[in-house]
């Protein structure tokens, strides 16, 4: 499918960054091509990048300045302000849709989280007290960043408005999804979706759905999926979403995770306190690294005894 030079943007691998140099904000792609900055990130390994002349990542008129900076910190790809809505889609994965024991959906099931949800690869995740009920739950998901506003697009051109993919974690407290029909709580609390760590063209996935994905908790792997499972294209999903309602630059949509949760699994696992989750995907989109970190552990609340 042909795509618009005018959305495609310039770079084809993206990271914002805070440099070692002088502790300023940059967006710049890798120097080395094929590095998992993510893994480096949370190794220790030093990063550098060729540096944009923008803070903006659909800018069409974004360049390489010639000089290079050392990351100091990788950032979330999209900031909370320039993030207009996160949208996302649910048992999106006929495997996941099995396992679970539910039935395809005839549409994209959607929620939202908001902005306020986005965190950065390599940030400790906070978890409430309300949330430290044996419930914490991972999902890996592929992303889909907008690079231009878009309303009542057909499948044929959603893909035209794409500026490119990342990787998110889609972390669930499930007892509070079980006890509403709505999601957006369960899911909506401050930094449940950490984000990045790298985002990349379109022009260089022109197929998303080529694309695999992996969590490991605590290095062992829990989560295995292919993109090429998923129930709708993701073209479809792009235009679902976009009738009768704009899409802006900047908008963010998760696009459902593969099976593996660990509300799936027998027995089913949680995410504790001090926990590393990774969650991978392939591309070059690389491995987005968060430790889990409870909140005034030991305090109690009435809130806790909510069922």
């Amino acid at each position: 499918m042909p795509i618009r030079t005018s959305i495609a943007p310039t770079w084809l691998r993206l990271i914002r960054f805070v440099a070692l140099e002088d502790h300023q904000e940059y967006l710049g792609e890798p120097v080395d091509e094929n590095i998992d900055v993510g893994v480096a990130q949370a190794t220790g390994l030093a990063v550098q990048a060729h540096v944009l002349n923008t803070l903006v990542s659909w800018d069409p008129e974004a360049r390489r300045t010639g000089e290079i900076r050392t990351v100091f910190s990788l950032l979330a790809p999209v900031t909370p302000e320039q993030c207009p809505i996160i949208r996302a889609v649910g048992l999106s994965y006929k495997d996941h849709a099995m396992e679970m024991g539910l039935p395809f959906p005839k549409v994209p099931a959607l929620f939202y989280k908001p902005s306020t949800c986005l965190a950065h690869p390599s940030e400790r995740i906070p978890v409430p007290v309300v949330c430290q009920r044996q419930e914490m739950d991972y999902e890996v998901e592929l992303v889909i960043v907008i690079g231009k506003r878009c309303k009542d697009v057909t499948e044929g051109q959603a893909l035209d408005y794409v500026l490119g993919w990342t990787v998110a974690n889609d972390l669930t407290a499930r007892k509070h999804q079980t006890e509403s029909s709505q999601w957006g709580y369960a899911k909506g609390f401050d930094k449940f979706c950490p984000l990045g760590p790298c985002l990349v063209s379109i022009r260089q996935i022109p197929n998303p759905h080529t694309l695999a994905l992996q969590t490991t908790l605590n290095g062992e792997v829990v989560q295995s999926g292919s993109a090429r499972k998923m129930i709708f294209p993701l073209a479809r999903v792009i235009s679902y979403l976009s009738q009768g309602t704009t899409l802006n630059a900047g908008a963010i949509i998760l696009t459902g995770t593969p099976p593996g949760i660990g509300d799936g699994r027998t027995p089913k696992i949680w995410l504790k306190d001090g926990d590393e989750v990774r969650c991978w995907i392939s591309g070059g989109i690389g491995t987005l690294v968060n430790t889990i970190e409870y909140e005034n552990k030991g305090v109690i609340r009435e809130e806790e005894a909510w069922n």
